[in-house]
This record gives structure tokens, sequence and C-alpha cells, in this order.
């Protein structure tokens, strides 16, 4: 339990997280390691430490480990290695492995399809994947990205159901990788994490004879000849002959017959599906679960053999990318297909059992209720009479297994506590022990949990806790971000710390739904005091409170070994009566009036991240200093090390160019104002390719600049010294008017977190308070008004809170720097080599106290007069022209979205004149009104006439009583998109608003649809899009 083992540790009985077995076959099998891990999943730690030991593996010298990045074209250096010249050809029968997280299996793409191609001439290659991702600002378990690039590469597929069978797994990936590219995929965001308890680990020397034993039996001639289907259930009987277990490709749980029966894949949803099937069946409940351990190669027959014949429905848990997939309906999950047609054509039973597909996204936490609810989705019979009661799915026997949770801010001393003590109750050899640790970056500016379950029989719970024994909370403004006894049993026990809080102060302190729920649940509560221990106590305090209240006849002398803090922990014990006392819980808080009325806090918390989160970004603070300083830094350069640089607050490489045009593209009297604004780059050596955008390092207006010194008591000309942002030992000095009108938002809106900074420097209390109300939870309603609505800025905050005056440098600490501000290029450089050109909306509106109020950049812009200086920088895009000049392009634009195909078509114009063939080129552009907003419709027009244009499809949703939009002009042009798209493989393009996306791609969907029928062929649109995506023939720019 905690740093990586000693690799000759790992054997027999012995704690261990999935993560690390894994790697211990990776490295005790390979020759060499291939390692996309993110810095804080922990993909490789273990094995970096072997390599950089020199440890040897299996056979007999050190495993080389490489760690890379992931970004296109991962995976390239392991095709090279082994396809290289020098490759050691005595090697070719040692396997390779890749260690990865599903975020970068889109990334291995191109190179596992070629390795599938060449893998006749390849060593065997095996890749582990944590199913592991972000999305919706929260780590997912992500199993869909590998199930459908097995499905389309013939990759085999193999899934660990828990931390016991991982390392099993692993070495049985790692065997059918020998004739077939395999990948084995694990829960990479709980299960993989989590400390426990495995009895049957095998060692180097045992995996090395395993792994040698059935590879040799893939040698005999009858199984040389078989399918990869026969050769997998051979090596799976291999393995279960040599390890005494009993693996199957598909296995079934529950009632002995049947009626509703779920598929699922996955660890967490094969352990829980299959454990709540179980305790179903135990109550008379016809319902189990076919767990997919293998998914491909996928073997029909053995699907059918283990499904029970008296199955009369099949539910499958399908899991899909994102809501949107969920919602669709002719967007299905690979397994639901696989699954549909084994049942369609199954042979072996009179009639097939209705199919029913239940899809979840990657975002979707499974808990013992859910799975419940899923199995009532497919069951003839109600299964729970109260499916608010758990009882009946209560997996685990409290008379044998016993539950803690540990609550605390990330940064405080005790955050680690908790974790020690579950090492120190491991030391029990009679006991089994697990430990699961959450955090949360985005609650309390970090929130730990950490979940121990200690049983005297083996555990295989991968869920939080929902039934705690005790609970401890290390920070009692937890309390009101987070339910914490929602996962406490009724009658269990809770530890507030809670430093010099008196017991008549605890009404105040406490939230209110929490002190109703303690009285009406009989929940026991207990304070500790850890000022009373003394400084830097907590941990102990935590730890000596814990074992009082949990587990009372636990030796201490056993913690205090671990945790090597002996004397404290005496000493913090002697006085734990005045440190620790139990509060009677008055019944009058059972019928509190301010539970109702205050919201109700998460019961729970998704894990965010894999370590705590970073707080240290400190910031050498800006100082005042007056002419002189930059006088000496001038005249004496080389002392002060002083250069001139354009914009040094900026970390991006900037060019200075000047306005040549700025011309209105909309009448004066229409309420939109369109520009068109062109620079002319001189000698500034900005070069910029096709579908790029231009960044515009924007500055505030200097009269609002000027109007703020003078409130704020500023002088204009003093000098800030300020630490560049790119090396912190380099300082660079601009005036205090430059500071604010180039690198300091302070007419940007503040975040919520401003705020809470500002209120540090209120010296009226009922300003202070307001400000921090604002920051919290409880001011969240009139924080969004103040955000959406009313629009405030920096600059009025500060007029409103007069108390709050922070100096200068601090103001530069606490409101946001100034961002560029980017845009589509709507130009060619080879066809206009000195200048550059944007398409821009003035962004205006009219706020709620009347104040007409403009965008920073589009106003800074607007007002620019030829010859007018702008430091810019060029930003890359995915607009990029499709390689072959006879490769069709699709354009759709809505607004200043036509921007970039400007360029497109500038450039296909270009290479027309220049006598080239190209591809048809089509155009859709929607607005509101032809005579206003019918940007560049001349250049529209005489390209068309030119024969650039090939379709110019025009939507003016307004100019007609019946609104028409450009997926209704695209849709009036089917058979021209089905030529363009499909048969001439031309690439689509959409660029603005994000609200056409889904009829724009429903328009595409159904040429692809027609074509499809119209040629006998059977396509998915929907995957066909997401083929193309990969193709970057379907690319959207849409904010």
């Amino acid at each position: 339990m905690g740093a990586a083992p000693e690799l000759s540790a790992i054997s027999g009985p012995t704690y261990v997280t999935a993560q690390t077995l894994i790697q211990q076959v990776a490295y005790a099998l390979s020759d060499k390691i291939f390692s996309y891990s993110p810095e804080s999943f922990d993909l490789d730690s273990a094995v970096r430490e072997w390599a950089s030991r020199r440890e040897s593996n299996a056979n007999g010298e050190p495993t080389a480990v490489q760690t890379l990045e992931t970004r296109q074209g991962a995976g390239s250096i392991a095709l090279g290695y082994l396809f290289s010249r020098d490759f050691d050809l005595k090697k070719r029968h040692v396997p390779q492995s890749i260690l990865a997280s599903s975020a970068t299996l889109p990334y291995l793409r191109g190179s596992l399809e070629q390795l599938s191609l060449l893998y006749s001439v390849a060593s065997p290659v095996v890749t582990h994947v944590a199913a592991g991702d972000y999305a919706n600002d929260r780590l997912v378990s992500d199993y869909v990205t590998a199930l459908n690039l097995a499905e389309e590469l013939g990759l085999g597929l193999i899934s660990s159901s828990s931390a016991h069978e991982a390392q099993h797994m692993a070495l049985l990936a790692t065997l059918v990788a020998s004739f077939l590219p395999s990948i084995h995929i694990y829960d990479g965001v709980r299960v993989g994490h989590e400390t426990t308890r495995v009895i049957d680990v095998l060692d180097q020397t045992g995996l090395n004879r395993s792994y040698q034993a059935i590879r040799q039996g893939l040698s005999d001639t009858r199984i040389k000849h078989l399918d990869d289907q026969g050769k997998v259930l051979e090596i799976l009987q291999s393995l279960n002959s040599e390890l005494g277990t009993d693996y199957g490709l598909f296995e079934y749980h529950g009632h002995a017959e049947p009626t509703s029966v779920l598929v699922a894949f996955g660890t967490v949803e094969a352990s829980l599906t299959s454990q709540v099937a179980r305790s179903l069946a135990k109550d008379g409940a016809r319902v189990g679960v076919v767990n997919v351990r293998v998914y491909r190669p996928f073997v029909e027959e053995e699907f059918l053999r283990v499904l029970p014949k008296s199955t009369k429905t099949v539910g499958v848990l399908g899991q899909v990318r994102d809501e949107q997939a969920v919602q669709e309906e002719g967007v299905h999950s690979s397994l639901y297909d696989d699954i549909l047609a084994a049942l369609t054509f199954a042979s072996d039973r009179p009639q097939a059992p209705a199919c029913i597909e239940i899809k979840y996204d990657r975002s979707h936490q499974w808990t013992t209720l859910n799975i419940a609810a899923a199995f009532q989705r497919v069951a003839d019979k109600p299964i729970l009479q109260d499916v608010k009661d758990p009882a009946p799915l209560q997996l685990l026997n409290p008379a044998t297994v016993q539950e803690y949770t540990f609550w605390d801010v990330d940064d405080t001393p005790s955050a680690q506590a908790a974790a020690v003590l579950g090492q120190a109750l491991a030391t029990d050899s009679a006991i089994n022990v697990t430990t699961s640790t959450v955090y949360n970056n985005l609650i309390q500016g970090g929130l730990v949990r950490v979940d121990i379950r200690k049983s005297t029989k083996i555990l295989d719970a991968p869920y939080a806790v929902d039934a705690a024994d005790v609970v401890y909370v290390g920070n009692v403004k937890i309390l009101g971000d987070v339910d914490v006894l929602a996962s406490v049993k009724d009658s269990g026990k809770v530890i507030v710390s809670a430093p010099g809080v008196k017991d008549d102060e605890l009404e105040k302190k406490l939230p209110a739904s929490f002190r109703q729920a303690l009285a009406k649940r009989h929940i026991s509560l207990f304070i500790a005091d850890p000022a009373i221990a003394g400084d830097n106590l907590e941990p102990v305090v935590l730890q000596a409170s814990f074992l009082r209240v949990a587990v009372p006849s636990f030796e201490q002398s056993k913690l205090a070994t671990i945790a090597k803090n002996s004397d404290a922990l005496v000493n913090v014990t002697k006085d734990l009566d005045k440190i620790l006392r139990q509060v009677e819980v008055p019944e009058s808080w059972s019928t509190t009036e301010e539970a109702a009325e205050a919201p109700q806090p998460p019961e729970r918390i998704s894990a965010t991240s894999f370590v705590p989160f970073d707080k240290n970004e400190a910031e050498p603070p800006a100082v005042l200093k007056d002419w002189k300083t930059i006088a000496k830094g001038l005249a004496f350069k080389e002392a002060y090390g002083t250069r001139a640089a354009l914009r040094p607050d900026l970390n991006t490489k900037t060019y200075t160019v000047r306005v040549k045009e700025n011309r209105r593209l909309t009448p004066v009297t229409y309420d939109r104002n369109i520009f068109h604004i062109e620079f002319d780059l001189g000698d500034s050596g900005l070069k910029y390719d096709i579908g790029e955008a231009l960044g515009v390092h924007a500055e505030n207006d200097a009269e609002d600049v000027m109007e703020f010194i003078k409130f704020y008591g500023l002088n204009p000309d003093e000098i800030v010294e300020v630490p560049s942002r790119e090396d912190d030992s380099v300082l660079e000095n601009r005036t205090v008017f430059q500071a604010l009108a180039q690198n300091v938002d302070i007419f940007g809106r503040p975040p919520k977190r401003f705020y809470e900074a500002l209120s540090e420097f209120a010296t009226d209390e009922k300003e202070k308070k307001k400000l921090l109300a604002l920051g919290g939870p409880e001011g969240a309603a009139e924080f969004k008004k103040r955000a959406e609505v009313d629009t405030v800025t920096y600059a009025d905050i500060l007029q409103e809170f007069p108390s709050a005056h922070p100096s200068f440098h601090d103001l530069v600490r606490i409101v946001g720097p100034l961002k560029r501000r980017e845009y589509s290029i709507a130009s060619c450089q080879k066809v206009t080599p000195t200048s550059v050109a944007l398409m821009i909306v003035v962004v205006n509106w009219v706020d709620s106290r009347g104040r007409q109020r403009i965008g920073q950049a589009t106003r800074y812009l607007s007002r620019l007069q030829p010859g007018a200086p702008v430091t810019v920088s060029v930003k890359s895009s995915v607009m990029k022209l499709p390689p072959r000049s006879t490769q069709p392009i699709i354009m759709a634009g809505l607004g200043t979205g036509l921007a970039p195909f400007r360029a497109f078509v500038q450039h296909r114009a270009l290479e027309k004149a220049q006598g080239k063939e190209i591809g048809s080129v089509l155009l859709y552009m929607g607005s509101r009104h032809q005579r206003e907003e019918y940007c560049y419709g001349e250049e529209w027009e005489a390209y068309q006439a030119a024969g650039v244009i090939t379709l110019l499809g025009r939507a003016f949703s307004r100019d007609q009583p019946q609104k028409i939009y450009i997926q209704d002009r695209m849709r009036q042009t089917l058979p021209e998109i089905i030529q363009a798209y499909i048969r001439e493989e031309g690439a689509f393009y959409l660029c603005g608003p994000t609200w056409p996306v889904p009829d724009v791609t429903a328009v595409l969907e159904e040429a692809i649809a027609t074509e499809a029928k119209a040629t006998g062929k059977k396509v998915e649109p929907r995957k066909e899009i997401e083929k193309l995506k990969e193709q970057e023939r379907y690319v959207l720019e849409v904010y």
C-alpha cells in the first residue's frame, strides 16, 4: 500500500493495486514498454521505478521503458522499433507492451491499424488500457473508445472485472497477442487505483512459467489451424488448467432459470451486475447477467451457450460516448449490435429473446440502485417494492464487513492520515482491507474522500461506501458542500473536527440539513478539537479519535510503527477525553424549518483528479517603482540585462501590423455592425496558412483606463516591475497605464473567486460579508445575475465595494489578464502576400442599468483608423483544405463564419488560374436579410461566374414568411452533396454558432443513408460521420 513495491515482493497474498499488477505482467514478459501515461494517472510509475533500478525481467534483462506524450502519431515510435533494420530478430517472439489510458487510443489508431495489417511479421504487441478520460469536468471510465477501435481494426479486446483477476487477464491478453494485436482494458478511475488484498498473485517466475507453458501449447499443429476464435478458446482453457481458475469468454451469474438477463462489459459493470444479480436471485427474482470477458474476437456460439435457455428478454448495457448519443435513437452501442445479431440468428432455441438496449454515457456512475433499476427495465415483474430502500441490495454483510469514510480538504496535514490508518488496519493478517481515494478539485478548492473497508473475507466492492459505520469530517465547512451523512448507515457515528467550537455554538456551525439527518436517523455525533492537542497534530487527532470510536480494540502500537509518530500518538491518546467528546443530539433538530428551505448538497462527489489540487501558484508581486528604475535599465543595459520586447507580457510570438482598410459591410442604419478590417504586414515577417486564426491583442479604451486610474488614486506614469511569464528571474518594466491598457482585464467579467479574493481587503464588515457570500454557494443566484444580466466588470465591483482597496500589485494578482481575441482569417496569403483580412461583428448590448456596452476587442478594432499599429499573433486551426486540389469542399458558414471560406475560395481560384484541376466548391451561407447581411456577395457571385464556386446556397431566414435556414438549402441540393461529399470523397466544413450543428449533421447523415440505399450497402450514418471526423472530412469550428 503506497509506493511501488519491489518487483520480487509481488507474490502470494499481498496488498496491491490493479495497475501495479498489470505493470508487473508488462515488465516481466516484455522486451520494451511504450508508455503514454498522463502525469497523474500513474500508469507506469512502477515500471519506471523497476527500470531505473535495472531489475531483470523474466528473460533475464531489464525491460526498456520509454515514456511518450499523447499526440498525433502516437505509436509511431513503437512501430519504428518493431520494423527497424536494427531490431534483434531473436526477440521477435518476445511481447512488446503499451501502457495507455483510453484518452490515448484515438491517437494510437493509425499505428494500431498499420500494426494489424503487418502483424504476421511483427512481434506480439499488447496494449494495457486504463479506461479513463476527462468529460464534463470529471474523470470518466471510457470503454466505448476501445470497443469501437477493436471492432473497426479487428483487435483482440479483453476486460478485467476486478483487481483480483487483473494479473490473470493481463497475462491472457499477452498470450492472445501472440497471434492477434490485443487490448486489455480495466477501470482506470476507481478500481485501477484501489489498494486491496489479492490472494493468488503470481510472482515473476510463476508468471513466466505459465506464459511459456501455454504459449508452447499454441505450437500444436491442431491449434495452429484454428481460426482466432478457436485459438482464444484454447488459450483460455489452457490458462484455467494452469492456474486452477474457471474463467470464460462469457460468464453467467444469477437465477438458475432466469427470464430476464442483462449483458455487461467493463470492470465496474461486470462486478456490480453479477453481485446484484446474485442478491436478487436469492430473493427469488428470475434475473441474471452475462458478463463479457472477451469482446473480440466475439464467439457467438459461446455467448449462446452461456445464455440460459429460459431467457425471454435480454438487456444490453451499452456504453456510448455522450448524452447526445444516449438520446439519439439511431445511435447504438457496439455491444448491442453484436448481441442483437447473435440473438437474431440463434438456432439453439425455439424463439429468440427480445433484445433491449440500455444506453449510458461515459460519465454515468453505476451504483447498486441504478443497476437494480436496469434489471427492472427488462424484468417482467417488480424486483424491488421500494427502489429507495437499498436493504434487499445489501451486497456486503454488516456482520463481517466494516466501512469507514474520511472527508477532508486535500491540503491539510490530516488529508493523508486516513490512508495511513488503512495501512495500519491491514497489518492484521486475519482481515482484508480495501482503501480507495477520490479527489475532487472543484469543491472547497480541493476535497479528498477516503473509503476504507475491512472484512474477514475477500472484498470486491467497486463503488463508494454508502453505509459507513463511522465517518470522519476534517473540516466543518465540508458539511455545507457535501451530504456526508448520505453515506452513513442509520445509527452510525460521525466525527467532526471543529477546533475551538463549543457545544452551544454547534447549532450555528452545523448546517440545518445535517442536524436534521443526525436526529432523524439516530446518528451519534462526536466533536474532535485538535486545538487542545497543540499545533500540527491534526493527523494524530484524526487517527486516535477514529480508533477510539470505530476500533477501540485495535493495538495503537501498529499505527505508531507505520505512522512513525509513537510519542505524539501516546500524548494525544492520553488527552483524548479532552480532545474528543460525544454531543447529545437534541430531538428538536429533527424538526428544524431551516432544513426544508436550505438547498440540499450533493450526496457524492465525482473524481476530477488522482492527486490533490496544486494550489502553489506563487506569483512574485508586482512592485511599483519610479522613473529612475527604468532609466537605469535603459542607460546601463548590460549591467541590468535590459532588452527591448514587443508586448513582453505576452508569452506568444507577436507581430506589429498596421491597419490598411477598415470598412463596414452592413448599412449604418442596420443594428448589426459587421466590418471588414485588413492589415498591412509590412516587414513584420508574419506568415499564416489557410484556415488559421489571427489573435488580436486588443487594448482597453484609453479614456476608460484614465478614468479608472483617477478613481483608484494611481499615478499612470509610475513604473511597475513584474516577472516575465516565461522566466520569473527576468523582470519586465511597464507603466501603470500600460499595464491597465494592455495587460490587466480590468473591464472584463470577474469570476466567483474574485469576490472571495477581494473580500480579504475589505475593511467594512458588511462589504466583506457580501463579497464572501457572492463568492460562496449561497450567492450563486445573485452571482449569475451579475454575470449574465448586469454584466458587471472588475472595475464595477471595485467601485461598488470601496472599502476593498487592494494595492496595485495585489490588484494585478487577483484580476485576470487580458486574453487575445481570435478571429478566423478571411484571406489567403498566396493571393494577398502582404496583407491579412478579418471579418468581425461588433458585440454590443444594453445592461440592466441602461448602459450601452460593447465587447472590448470589437470596440477596439472597429475604431481603428488606417495606419494604426496593432499587436497580433497567429493560432493554428482545424480548418484546413483537403490534401488534394481535386477533392470537393462543402462549406457552411453563418454570419462571420464565412470568414475562413473566403480564404478557401481565394485559394481554389488561384489554383484554377494556374491551370490546376480543382474539385467542386459548394458554399452555403446563412444570415437574416440579404439586403443588409449579404457580406462579400459580389465576390461570391463573381467566383461562381468564373466557375470556381459550383453551387451557392443562400439562406436568408427572415426575407420570406417562412423561415429558411442553411440546412434547408442543403437538403434542397442533396444530390449535389451526395456527389461531392460521398462519391468524390469531399470534405465538409461548418463555421459559426453551435445551434445548427444537429440539423446540418442530419442532412449529411441523410445523404449517407440515401447513397447507401442506392448502392445496396448497410451503413450506420452516425458511425460514418464519426469516421469522417477522423479522416478530417467533417470539420466543425463553432462557438
